[in-house]
């Protein structure tokens, strides 16, 4: 059997900055047994699997270690396969197991319609305070933990006592933690604990929360992000009441196919 495979950099005009992701073109689902190890054998942070046509598509997103609820830059990698290598379309509907996707593009620029998760004030388990290297100024949660700080410099130079934070289980979240920006609104990275590749690159899920708090902190409705991990990554978003907005580019590293046993 073989498997349209293409390897995506998501929220980036370059190759090598970004967040890579796998995107995978299916006739029908396999077995969760055999995506997660297309995920694992792929290596990176999430890879999309898609089923459809006629810009109405399936989707459901793993990373070498589990299944994730939803993945920004995997959805935002599966629209710039869609448009550019299966049909040419402006608008994409992807549904996954929990949600409706709607996504447009519009001169390479690709905009989705994710769920709006505002957080909300939280205590923070003692292993995961214990685990940074820096004490936040605020804990909130919805599906992850946010840790906000007072400013850009803090983020940065945040690091992570892995031996501490892989004993916490936030399956399907994780740690993300964020300040106003210098250059931007705001600013973030994003941790997941006992996973193969500790910090995302560029993480859209994680604005489905970051979006309404600093909206509502900088009064703002639009807003410019990055996410200043290693590789790094630019987001535009949009605070849109009932769902938020959060649209980026995309560049193709490679192209080929995955060949398995049927």
């Amino acid at each position: 059997m073989r498997i349209p495979y293409y390897h995506i950099d998501s929220f980036t005009q370059k190759i090598f900055t970004g967040n890579p992701a796998g995107v995978c073109i299916l006739d029908y689902w396999l077995s969760d047994e055999t995506m997660m190890s297309i995920a694992k054998e792929n290596g990176l942070a999430e890879t999309a699997f898609i089923v459809g046509k006629q810009s109405n598509y399936k989707i459901r997103w793993f990373t070498p270690d589990i299944e994730m609820d939803l993945c920004g830059h995997a959805t935002l990698a599966a629209a710039h396969v869609v448009a550019n290598y299966l049909e040419p379309t402006k608008n994409v509907t992807f549904r996954s197991n929990t949600d409706e996707l709607n996504v447009g593009i519009s001169d390479g620029r690709i905009t989705m319609l994710l769920p709006r998760r505002v957080p909300e004030s939280a205590i923070a388990p003692e292993l995961l305070l214990d685990s940074v290297s820096l004490k936040p100024s605020k804990v909130l949660k919805a599906r992850d933990y946010l840790f906000i700080y007072d400013t850009e410099d803090e983020v940065a130079r945040l690091q992570i006592n892995t031996a501490i934070f892989n004993q916490i289980n936030l399956d399907p979240g994780g740690l993300c933690v964020s300040s106003v920006g210098s250059s931007v609104d705001f600013v973030s990275r994003y941790f997941t604990p006992q996973s193969t590749i500790l910090e995302d690159p560029v993480t859209g899920s994680a604005h489905c929360s970051l979006i309404p708090y600093w909206s509502d902190e900088i009064g703002k409705r639009q807003l410019r992000a990055k996410q200043i991990s290693a590789r790094g990554g630019d987001l535009y978003c949009e605070d849109c009441g009932d769902c938020v907005s959060v649209a980026g580019y995309a560049v193709t590293y490679k192209t080929g196919e995955i060949e398995i046993d049927d």
